[in-house]
Parts: C-alpha cells; structure tokens; sequence
C-alpha cells in the first residue's frame, strides 16, 4: 500500500502541479491567440444564449421531449465542476498563496474560455443520437475524428473511475461533514438522506437531470455571489485596498524578493484549474448532450461556466476571506476558514449559509459528476441492465463515502484527472484546425447577422458528423 501511495503523490507532484498546468496554460494561450480572442469577441453572443435573445435553435425549430436544452447541458456542466474547490479551495489557495493567487486564477479562467470553446466545440461535432437525445465527449471524438476507439475506452473507464466514483465518495463525504459540524448530524444519518436523493435523481434519466441542474444550478450560484456582494458593499471603504493588495502580491516584489511570488502563482493557478476543469475533458461530456444549431452556440456556453465558476464564484470566496482580518493567521484553513471569514462580515447565519452551499455545491457535484460516468459506460457498453447496475453501485458509493475518512481516494481521483486531462490535450491541440474551422463558420454568420446554422459538408474532410448532415 506504501508503493502504491508514493507513486500516486509522485504522480500528483510531477504530473498534475507542474507540468499539467503549464501544458494548459500553454494551450490556453495558443487557442486564445489562433481563434482571434473569440472568447472575448464573442462575449455578447454568451449572454445572448443565456438570456435566450439569440437562440440557440434554428428559427422556429423547438427542443423535441426529452431532448437536453442548450441551458440544461451548460448547467449540467457547472454543477459538476462548481463543488467544494470553489469555497474551500479558494480559501485554502488564498490564506497559503497570499491574495495574488486570486488575481492568477483570473488569468487562467480568461486564458481557459478558449480552451473550454474548443474541446465543447468540438464535443458537439462529433456527438451521436441516442434515441432522442444526444450523447458525446472526448471519448466520442477520439474515435470519431482520430479513429482511435481503444483509447477513447481508456479515456471513457478513467472518466467513469474519476468522476462516478472517487470525487462522488469525496462530495459527498463533505456534505455529510458539513452536517455533522453545524447539525451535530450523526454522519450515518447524513449519509442516507444524501444517498435517497441521489438515487431519486439518477434514476429519473437524464431529462430529471438536466432539470434538476437547471433549476439548482442557477439558483445556487446567485444566491452565493448576491451574499459576496453584501459583503463587499458593507465593506465598500476597504474594497480599493482590497484590489490594491491583490494586485501588489500578484507582483510584489516583496514576495519576488521572499522567494514567495512562484508559489502565489502556483497557487492560483492551480485552483483555477482544478475548479473551472477547462481543457480537463470532463465538461464536453455534457455539452454534446444539447440540441443547438451550431456547435460553437454550446462551446460558448460552456467558456462562459469557466468565466461564472472562476470570475464570479471563486472570487466571491477570495473577496470574503481577504475582507477577514485573520484570514492567513488563525490558523483555519479550508471550508472552516471560509465560514469563519463570512461570519466575521455579516454574523451568525453566515456559517449556515455556507453549510447550505456546500450542500447543493456538493450535491450538484455528485450529480454531474455521476452523469459524465453515465455518458462513457454508454460508450463503452450500450447495454441497459449494466446502467442499472452501475446506478446502484454509484448509490452505494455515495453512501461509503459519506461515512468513512478520505485520504488515497482523493489523491487516486487527482492522478487520473491528470491523466485524463493529458490525454484530452494532446487530442484537441490534433484536433484544433476543425475546431477552429467551426467556429470560423459561426462568426462568419454571425457577421452576416444571421442565426448560425451549421452543416458538415461547410467544412471540408470533415467526417463522422452524423448529426450535422
């Protein structure tokens, strides 16, 4: 078991702090640069798609029953990567990293919208019909568009050990942590609500879903950042110091001349990351389930998660626990030090308030989560009672994890996250001129001030689009 610890640290020190988080930025660069800045550019078309004032049909068409909408697949999206990173991470990043890590995580976020629009982009491309409803991913991409199914099953088995498992027993164990801490909840007890719920969910299909994150997904998010906002309003007088600093140790040459200033970058940067999971290859999973006119309308969508769970979320959590005096000197760290930081602003209530998020942050986590294992057992076996099978085997392992302790299951989830991640980077950076292609499509239309519609044969040797015929 000693082995097998130290190569999964060895795993996590060199390939996922170091080199996985230059390749990404690497190629957050490159995609940022060789679209034209379209994550920028196309910022208006993002809350356009959101507000429904562009749609994200063709005129006229409507999403048939049972089919995911373009809003749907975008929160199923932000329900499985906006969890426990986004308040305890943060918190953690900027009490170890100074208030500079906030600014870094900002960078990674606008660098990895266009990382985020390719691989979504690419997702939809290369989706399949299954029934009425859509089904894709980079395992479907790998075979599609590389010919390589062996390793898109590869990919498809770590995506199912990573997300509907090993970070499923970890949401969950937190949620039944946080009960315990501010119900006095025994754990066992917290474990059977959180397991009943899911279950109800999951086995509803991916129309109860996609229904459920649209609804709490929103819901969740807002609620979040309207309190981040009370709290700077109320704190309005600290808040050009606040930015001050931030910016200071982002680039302070106390922290240069410290030896301190690489690891405030590491630290945002890797927040950032782990939490938005742009170029990661686990959002694509649910932006292919859509129905859209356009592929580059749900890749959008999807840079825009990266920009709410990053740009707003994260920073909501770093401005509350910057606005706390004894944020890098009580000694909390975590989840602890976020509800302590919240408390400190606007009372009592603020520890609750956090437990509930980290509840439905969580919650909608394991949801997600369990949705992107449901999307690559179909890939790898198209075979109803195995989806049951693999239901009830998700079920119990929300309730294992609710009552034992965590320790190698999170480090086991990270090392294949990396290497799932490795895998997707190598294949869009291959896959990148069709990408780049499509969304050449869409902003040629949207130019000419149409509603994009997209058909394969536009886009020359493109192959196995069954869905854009």
């Amino acid at each position: 078991m000693s082995i097998i610890i130290n190569i999964v640290n060895t795993v996590n020190t060199y390939l996922w702090s170091y080199i996985l988080i230059a390749l990404l930025i690497a190629l957050g660069a490159f995609f940022t640069i060789r679209s034209g800045f379209m994550q920028f550019r196309l910022l208006s078309d993002m809350f356009s798609l959101i507000t429904g004032k562009l749609n994200s049909l063709k005129d006229g068409e409507a999403n048939v029953k049972g089919q995911v909408s373009a809003f749907q697949s975008f929160c199923i999206s932000v329900a499985s990567h906006v969890g426990t990173g986004n308040l305890a991470g943060v918190a953690i990043a900027v009490a170890t990293g100074g208030p500079g890590a906030l600014f870094w995580m900002w960078l990674i976020a606008l660098l990895g919208g266009a990382t985020s629009l390719v691989e979504n982009t690419l997702a939809q491309v290369y989706k399949e019909k299954n029934g009425d409803a859509f089904r894709g991913g980079p395992a479907y991409y790998i075979e599609k568009a590389l010919g390589m199914k062996s390793l898109g099953k590869i990919f498809s088995v770590i995506v199912l050990l990573t997300f509907a498992f090993a970070f499923n027993t970890i949401q969950a164990n937190t949620i039944a942590q946080a009960f315990q801490t501010s119900f006095n909840m025994d754990v066992k007890i917290g474990g059977a609500i959180i397991t009943l719920l899911t279950a109800i969910v999951i086995f509803g299909g991916v129309h109860r879903i996609a229904k459920f994150s649209g609804t709490i997904v929103p819901f969740m998010s807002i609620a979040y950042v309207i309190v981040a906002i009370f709290v700077l309003v109320i704190n309005i007088t600290k808040l050009p110091n606040l930015f001050i600093l931030i910016i200071e140790s982002a680039f302070g040459i106390k922290q240069f001349a410290g030896g301190a200033l690489g690891f405030t970058i590491l630290q945002g940067v890797k927040r950032g990351l782990y939490s938005n999971e742009a170029g990661m290859g686990s959002a694509p999973n649910a932006a292919a389930t859509s129905n859209v006119s356009h592929p580059v309308k749900q890749g959008l969508l999807q840079a825009f998660g990266v920009f709410v769970d990053t740009i707003l979320i994260c920073s909501a959590t770093g401005f509350i626990v910057l606005l706390y005096p004894e944020y890098n000197t009580i000694g909390l760290k975590g989840i602890q030090l976020t509800q302590a930081a919240l408390s400190y602003s606007v009372g009592n209530w603020g520890q609750h308030f956090i437990t509930l998020c980290i509840f439905l942050f969580a919650f909608s986590s394991v949801i997600g989560n369990y949705y992107y294992g449901e999307v690559n057992l179909e890939f790898l076996l198209k075979n109803k009672a195995t989806m049951s099978i693999f239901r009830i085997l998700v079920v119990v392992f929300v309730y294992i994890g609710s009552i034992i302790p965590l320790g190698l299951v999170w480090d086991i989830g990270d090392a294949f996250m990396g290497v799932m991640a490795l895998i997707n980077i190598i294949v869009i950076t291959v896959l990148s001129p069709i990408a780049m292609a499509v969304i050449k499509d869409y902003h040629n239309q949207r130019k000419a001030g149409k509603n994009p519609v997209f058909f394969a044969k536009n886009i020359p040797n493109l192959k196995n689009t069954e869905c854009w015929k």
